[in-house]
Order: C-alpha cells, then structure tokens, then sequence
C-alpha cells in the first residue's frame, strides 16, 4: 500500500506542478513511448548481461514483496518463539528425542503446530542444522555459534541481491537517460533546417529523455530498491531470532529466558509483548495436554 501511495503522489506532484506551471503534456506523450523503449529497453538488457539468472527471478519476489511487505507478521514472531521454546525444551530432557523433529521435520509434532513455519526451507533448515550441530558438539559453545553466525550471513547476502541489482539498475538510468537525449540532439541537427517551432519541439522530445532517465531512477526505481533492502532486512531479523534463542541454550539458559532474549531482539513493530508469548504458550501446553 505505501508503494502505491507514494507512486501515485510522486506522479501526480510531478506533473500535475509541471502542468500547473504551463506546461504542456502533449510533447512528453508523444516523446515517451521512443525515450521508453531506448531507455527501459537498455536498462533491462543491461539488468539481464549483468546478472546471474537466479538474481533475475529473484528481483521478481522483491518487486511483489514491495507491495506486499515482509512476509513474516507478528503473529509469525510469536509462533516462531513459541516453536523454539518446544524444542529447546525437549532438547533439554533428552537431547535423543528430538534428533526425530530435527531429521523429519515435516513429520514432527512441533512443527506441525506451525504450518507456515514449516513450510519454510530456510527456518526449518537453519533450526534442525544448528540443533543438530549443538547435539555433535555439545560442549562446544564458540564452534556452533560461529557456524550459526555464518549461515545466517550467507542467507543475508543471498536475501539482498535483488534490491543491489534494482540500485545499480537505479544508478544506471540517468546516464541512459543522457543517452537518450544525445540521440534526440543528433536527429535535431540533422533537421537544422528545420523552423524554430519545429526545432523547438524536436529538442524538447530530446529533453524527454534526460528527464525520464532521472524521473525513474530518484522516483521509482531507486525507491523501490531501498524498500526491497528494507523488507528483506526485517525479514531476516525472523531468522536472527533462531541465533538468539539457541545461542542463549547454549549458554545453558533456561528455555523462558532464551525466548525472552530472543523477544526482545525482534524488530518493534512486529514484536509480541511479553504477555501475548506467555498466553500462547499456555495456550500450546493445553493443546499439547
């Protein structure tokens, strides 16, 4: 929804000024679908060179995630909580019984409580890879949690290529943008018989170009991509949550103070008080019973 508000405010304040001003939208219409096609037409084929196929299909979910948000919600945060406070549990009794949610997630009973959890490959595989790292090298407190710190960094790294492809597409507008209107310069010259109300239209459909080159990257593109980095940084929070939860077992915390470290690292507008996880703890253990 802010996307849209803002696209549509940056638009209308754009030419709705330049028209109150006096200007006229016809030379621009008419100018527009050439200045797009070289403009558009070369940014995307210098997306499509200068990008591995998988960033390419990526970039697709980042822009859909620009007007969707981040994909986890608040109640996400407290399933989440609520879903490392079983296992860490069961982790704690018996490190044996819970190698069986670990290796067969999508069979456990844990998970299942959790449905979109589950059906995420990276929460599931980070949670059962780390768990099962802790269980191969218990006393090794240091090794799991730099192992853990890693992991999430490559999933970082990977989670932002789509927003560090749409700004270098952002960056690269305004000078195609130039180029653009060098061409239009070069089809004026080549009418400079042509007369002054001629010439005059001729170069501002030159100017066309500059214009959208700069108009696109400040206005859309670049925007975009700041949010695409934006979304995918809280998302990643999500997963951070897992670090501070284990990494607080590991310390040998008690399961409701791992969770309440974790709780209080998840961003603050998607952050569950500390009565809702209570609830909804209670809430699994009467389920569970």
């Amino acid at each position: 929804m802010n996307a849209l508000l803002g696209l549509f405010i940056t638009v209308v304040m754009v030419f709705g000024g330049y028209m109150l001003a006096g200007g006229k939208l016809g030379i621009i219409l008419h100018s527009l679908p050439y200045e797009m096609m070289m403009i558009g037409g070369a940014a995307m084929g210098a997306f499509i060179a200068g990008n591995s196929f998988s960033t390419i299909k990526h970039v697709g979910s980042d822009i859909m995630a620009v007007f969707k948000g981040p994909k986890w919600k608040k109640n996400d945060y407290r399933d989440l909580l609520c879903l490392m406070h079983d296992l860490v549990n069961v982790l704690r009794q018996s490190p044996v019984d819970v190698e069986a949610h670990i290796e067969a997630p999508q069979e456990s009973a844990i998970f299942r409580k959790y449905p979109k959890i589950q059906k995420d490959h990276y929460v599931v595989e980070l949670i059962c890879d780390t768990i099962r790292s802790m269980i191969m090298n218990f006393d090794n407190v240091y090794q799991v949690e730099e192992l853990l710190e890693k992991q999430l960094e490559t999933m970082e790294e990977e989670a932002l290529h789509g927003a560090h492809a749409l700004q270098n597409m952002a960056d690269a507008l305004p000078a195609l943008g130039i180029v653009a209107a060098v061409l239009g310069v070069i089809k004026t010259m080549a009418s400079i018989d042509k007369p002054p109300e001629v010439l005059g239209q001729m170069i501002g459909g030159a100017l066309v170009g500059t214009f959208l080159g700069v108009f696109l990257a400040y206005g859309i593109v670049g925007p975009f991509a700041a949010y695409v980095k934006h979304v995918r940084e809280e998302e990643h929070s999500f997963y951070s949550l897992i670090r501070e939860v284990l990494v607080a077992s590991l310390h040998q915390h008690p399961a409701n103070i791992c969770i309440e470290v974790a709780r209080r690292n998840a961003p603050k507008r998607v952050r569950p008080s500390f009565v809702e996880i209570d609830e909804a703890l209670k809430e699994s253990k009467k389920a569970a019973a």
